[in-house]
């Protein structure tokens, strides 16, 4: 069995490209909500003209659903901050005619009024709901996958202790947040999802790819309870978290 130091090193090194988590693989389990987002996103871009994808990461998840729907959109745009995933997005999703936009995270959108029928987001780190408003045209729809509040709070507690709970992500702030913007929702599903880490090598990976999760978090500061991480999978065979996701399915009115 591998060492502490080598599992922590090995991970601390690995390559980390966009929302790739094909590292983890054998190494770190976790469910996927009951919906099926990238099925509901395909349904409603083979239903649209012009498509606006917001944050889109590497564009891996956006291929897919391009593959997936029946028909193509006219238009697909998508917006990424991070230079690194702006790079792998075009590698990624050039070949489908998609328009790689390079943003400043959570500023303003770069495009005219009214400009899509369908905004699209999975997991954005904020939602600029007034912006995503504004570039809908009247009857388009917003569909996003969010990071629900206190998602893989078991992980977060035990590297920084007991952490007041924000509602920052709750669902009954984003119904307000998105009514305030003007939108109407149709659809709000939740969900909670065990999340399995078989190794602290996997822990810490996870943590390099989804940042906000622990946001100061590095080996050296972390170091005595990535530890007692360690000890406790190797006693238990793995350490369970759970993930919270909420779906939410908006309409700007006509």
């Amino acid at each position: 069995m591998a060492s502490f130091a080598d599992l922590v090193a090995e991970a601390m090194t690995a390559p980390i490209h966009g929302w790739d988590f094909s590292w983890l693989k054998g190494r770190a389990t976790e469910e996927r909500p009951w919906w099926g987002y990238r099925g509901l996103a395909a349904q409603e871009v083979t239903a649209a003209t012009t498509v606006l994808d917001v944050q889109t990461g590497g564009g891996e998840l956006l291929a897919e659903i391009l593959t997936d729907a029946a028909d193509r959109p006219a238009v697909v745009v998508v917006t990424e901050s991070w230079p690194p995933n702006v790079a792998r997005a075009r590698h990624n999703l050039e070949p489908f005619g998609v328009w790689v936009t390079e943003t400043v995270e959570n500023g303003d959108l770069p495009f005219d009024d009214g400009t899509f029928d369908l905004v699209l987001s999975r997991h954005p780190v904020a939602t600029r709901w007034d912006e995503v408003a504004r570039v809908l045209r009247p009857g388009g729809v917003y569909l996003a996958q969010h990071v629900g509040d206190g998602s893989n709070r078991e992980l977060v507690e035990f590297l920084m202790g007991p952490q007041p709970a924000s509602g920052r992500r709750s669902p009954q702030r984003a119904v307000v947040d998105a009514q305030t913007a003007g939108l109407w929702v149709l659809d709000l599903r939740t969900a909670s999802l065990r999340v399995e880490f078989f190794d602290v090598g996997a822990i810490a990976y996870f943590l390099r790819l989804v940042v906000w999760t622990v946001p100061d978090f590095d080996v050296e500061r972390y170091h005595k309870q990535l530890l007692a991480l360690h000890e406790q999978i190797q006693r238990e065979g793995s350490f369970v978290s759970h993930a919270k996701r909420l779906l939410i399915e908006a309409v700007k009115p006509g």
